[in-house]
């Protein structure tokens, strides 16, 4: 009896110690399953080369801030870069303008970070990725349309290789076959619903010609489509809203002068009319609502009303609050006829393109005054030009002009985008895109790198050897693959498979899925 005391209390002791031993595994395991869920929980990235920061939809991202970028690439000290293998191919800047602030709020009163710094195009892709992932941690209950919604997700993800491509060229995507299973699953599953309310000219009313064109050939298309729109709202995916910037904007112009809050009291009206008729927009606060907009006041106009909405904008600067993840870019497309918005395509084989580089347009902004300072009239090869006139002959100049170039430059205005680069895929130039905020249209799918060449504003000073650094087997496989992407940024009267309209309706609804 005496020896079986003792024994009893080293027994107990041995299994306080197993007890302890097991919940701290047990706490140990359930630590590391929260890291495995929530892998993006941190929102900090550290993929060089150096930001500051980039406004995503509700996610501040940070690069490795203590890496120091002085104007070179790569690690390079030089002032700039003069030649084509410093990654100009690789590159699009994100240097914000001096009225920019370095942090701005979003909705929530979240503070998020602007870009400040240049990033790669491989790190907006990165930060597309990031974004989706941090959505996907949310954990929500789901209605029946985002129940068919995460079905197509996973079979986005998860399906198998397509035998078929279907005649598109695998170098132009970042994953060929995963595009081709999201695009086959937005025809056989998406459905949207259009709202009636809205009276014209500002609604149901899009304008077709002109460089804002682009919103009013979607408006026109979207309304006219029997494949995706459907009449009961409930069946709905995605909700359009049917407005034109455009004619917001000019109509305010006609009538009695009104300034930007009259007009985002506009929007804000129309919302709460289809907020107070229809329970869909108050089920998300629009986030499963869309709009399309051209004009360069749309980003700002829509950013309290709207601000939810998955937007496509032309304007789509990162430095102004575009947010990679929710919103898209919309392809500015200067459309001469209303009647035959697919004329005039196509240009001279590379043999017979004599013009080195070319560019001719308005001095809007700071950057385009310096590019015809330091490049007009300094190379016989490299045609830089300022205002052309505006008649009919002019007009085809100037379309001559690029359909004679081998590059064709699309240096900023006063906003980020131009129609100059749409116009060079039409007419198989090479674009060269000199803005340091903009988001090229489609870079979720798009291999941008593929076909078009980017220059930092600040290396406008070494455009023609930077130029001409590049190979000229290089430049022969972008101009080809220029001609095979031309087929997505072409309005059809009646919509064609990979067309325009359809790219833009999967933008939209490549967000949406993975909202």
């Amino acid at each position: 009896m005496e020896t079986k005391g003792p024994l009893q209390r080293l027994c107990r002791v041995q299994i306080l110690k197993l007890l302890v031993l097991i919940i701290s595994l047990m706490v140990v395991l359930i630590i590391l399953s929260q890291l495995i869920t929530f892998p993006y929980k941190s929102y900090t990235l550290t993929i060089p080369p150096v930001t500051k920061g980039i406004l995503v939809h509700e996610v501040a991202i940070y690069n490795n801030i203590s890496v120091t970028h002085k104007g070179g690439l790569n690690g390079s000290k030089e002032e700039g870069c003069k030649g084509y293998d410093c990654d100009h191919g690789s590159l699009i800047s994100q240097i914000a303008t001096k009225q920019n602030d370095s942090v701005q709020t979003d909705q929530t009163g979240q503070t998020v970070a602007v870009a400040l710094e240049p990033t790669r195009f491989s790190y907006m892709v990165s930060v597309l990725e990031s974004t989706v992932a941090a959505r996907f941690s949310k954990n929500k209950l789901l209605s029946a349309r985002d129940r068919e919604l995460k079905r197509a997700r996973m079979k986005i993800e998860n399906g198998p290789m397509l035998g078929s491509t279907e005649g598109l060229h695998g170098s132009l995507y970042h994953n060929l076959s995963r595009f081709l299973r999201s695009y086959k699953l937005m025809e056989n599953t998406l459905k949207v619903y259009i709202y009636k309310e809205g009276r014209k000219p500002i609604f149901h009313d899009p304008r077709l010609r002109g460089i804002y064109a682009s919103e009013g050939w979607f408006m026109k298309l979207m309304e006219k489509n029997r494949n995706f729109v459907v009449r009961d709202p409930r069946k709905a995916h995605l909700f359009y809203l049917p407005f034109s910037s455009l004619k917001l904007r000019n109509t305010s112009q006609e009538r009695t002068p009104m300034s930007r809050k009259d007009l985002e009291q506009h929007l804000k009206s129309y919302t709460s009319l289809i907020a107070g008729k229809y329970p869909f927009w108050n089920r998300t606060n629009g986030a499963d609502h869309f709009l399309v907009a051209c004009h360069d006041w749309a980003m700002k106009l829509t950013k309290d009303p709207m601000g939810k909405c998955i937007r496509s904008l032309c304007n789509s600067n990162l430095a102004s609050g575009f947010k990679i993840g929710k919103d898209t870019t919309l392809p500015a497309t200067y459309i001469r006829s209303a009647d035959y918005p697919d004329r005039d395509l196509g240009g001279n084989p590379p043999s017979e393109r004599p013009i080195f580089a070319f560019f001719a347009g308005g001095m809007h902004g700071d950057l385009r005054p310096i590019l015809l300072q330091h490049w007009q009239d300094k190379e016989p090869d490299i045609k830089i030009l300022g205002s052309m006139a505006r008649d009919i002959e002019s007009k085809a100049k100037y379309r001559m002009y690029m359909k004679s170039s081998k590059y064709c430059i699309c240096a900023r205005g006063y906003e980020v985008y131009s129609p100059r680069i749409v116009e060079s895929i039409y007419y198989e130039c090479v674009p060269v895109i000199i803005s340091d905020n903009y988001v090229p249209p489609f870079f979720e799918v798009l291999n941008w790198e593929a076909f078009s060449v980017f220059v930092l504003e600040k290396d406008v000073v070494n455009l023609g050897r930077i130029l001409r650094s590049i190979p000229d087997k290089k430049y022969l496989e972008m101009q080809k693959r220029v001609k095979m992407v031309q087929q997505h940024f072409i309005w059809h009267k009646k919509p064609v498979k990979f067309d325009l309209f359809h790219m833009i309706l999967h933008s939209v609804w490549n967000n949406r899925v993975f909202m």
